[in-house]
């Protein structure tokens, strides 16, 4: 990891003590920037997105798609717990404790606000950090790679739909349009552009091309992340000042959905007899968040200062440590993982790399 994946969480805070400070010292400042709007969509967040994702997209190879068959089990369990579990155990645990437990501890006219963003994180599985993930528990590589591409075009489709259907459940109005609008501005537009400029950094300097581009994007990438938490915590700050534990109630079902949907991925990978090596990321991807999208969309949807663009922050607040103990999990539990896996797959050629302890 680099030091700023290492110390993300840090960052993060970091950038919250800065964005309530500048947000209360320049409010002028933050009042011109959310007038910048086309269509409800934020231009200088939705700048700030594109140059976060677009590096992340860039690492993907579309072509590992035809991989899918070779651990079918491990893609298997990835798109079933990504699209059919995932969003529903986050609907349920942000009506839970939010709508529900929660509620008189919370500011009333933000409740259903925070569960549309809790419902948003949900239905953005990862797409860039799971190879960070997948790298610190020694997953297959071919793997990591093969789900992430597939992943990426199941959302183009899945994404929309799932949120229109979970916002609806919570008697929310769905503005169509600009989910619309915001599923192509954050995920199919860049997926093609990311597409296109890679095959052509390929073809005219190879691999050492690609990889010089990214290693010049990837502070972009950073500092485009941090401006956007300044940005919106610049917006959120007079609420979280009144009510300071806003942000740790939050993270309650934040946390609990990434524990859950790892324990059934893991668990879901070692009945049907899958590698410990695809098991450690195909449980990883869905314990994480493509949050770039979930606050993007959030902003686009109710607004920077919303409950819901809150509650997607505070998913990145929360992420590092979070996903660091599922690997430590992963890493722990190898020995248990491969003696509970049926006889037969146990007796199959392993991956490289897979051999016993």
């Amino acid at each position: 990891m680099s030091i700023f994946e290492r110390w993300l969480t840090l960052w993060v805070a970091l950038c919250i003590v800065a964005g309530i400070a500048l947000g209360r010292l320049a409010p002028g400042l933050f009042e011109t920037l959310a007038a910048a709007e086309i269509a409800n969509v934020n231009l200088p967040v939705g700048v700030l997105v594109w140059a976060m994702i677009l590096p992340m997209l860039l690492k993907i190879d579309y072509g590992a798609l035809g991989e899918v068959t070779k651990q079918w089990r491990g893609i298997g369990v990835t798109l079933a717990v990504n699209w059919g579990f995932k969003p529903f155990l986050m609907a349920l645990l942000g009506w839970f404790f939010i709508g529900w437990l929660f509620r008189p501890l919370l500011p009333q006219d933000q409740i259903e606000s925070y569960i549309a963003g809790l419902i948003l994180l949900g239905a953005a599985p990862c797409t860039a950090m799971v190879f960070v993930w997948s790298h610190l528990c020694s997953g297959e590589p071919r793997f990591t790679i093969t789900q992430v591409a597939l992943n990426d075009v199941v959302m183009v489709f899945a994404f929309a739909p799932i949120v229109a259907l979970l916002l609806g459940l919570s008697a929310i109005v769905v503005p169509w349009e600009t989910l619309l609008i915001s599923v192509g501005l954050y995920i199919v537009i860049p997926v093609v552009a990311a597409y296109l400029l890679r095959r052509r950094l390929l073809a005219s300097g190879g691999e050492a091309r690609l990889a010089g581009v990214l290693a010049r994007l990837g502070p972009v990438s950073i500092a485009a992340l941090l401006a956007t938490l300044v940005l919106l915590f610049g917006y959120q700050g007079e609420q979280i000042l009144a009510q300071p534990m806003v942000i740790a109630l939050l993270a309650v079902p934040i946390a609990i959905q990434g524990y859950v949907t790892f324990a059934v991925a893991y668990g879901l990978n070692r009945r049907l007899g899958e590698s410990h090596r695809v098991a450690g990321p195909s449980a990883l991807i869905g314990a994480s968040n493509f949050f770039e999208l979930a606050v993007a969309t959030a902003i686009s949807l109710f607004g920077l200062q919303s409950g819901a663009a809150l509650a997607t922050v505070v998913g990145v607040l929360i992420e590092v440590p979070v996903m660091l103990s599922l690997v430590a999990i992963v890493k722990r539990t190898r020995g248990w993982y491969e003696r509970g896996r049926p006889a037969l797959a146990q007796s199959a050629t392993p991956l490289p790399g897979d051999e016993r302890r």
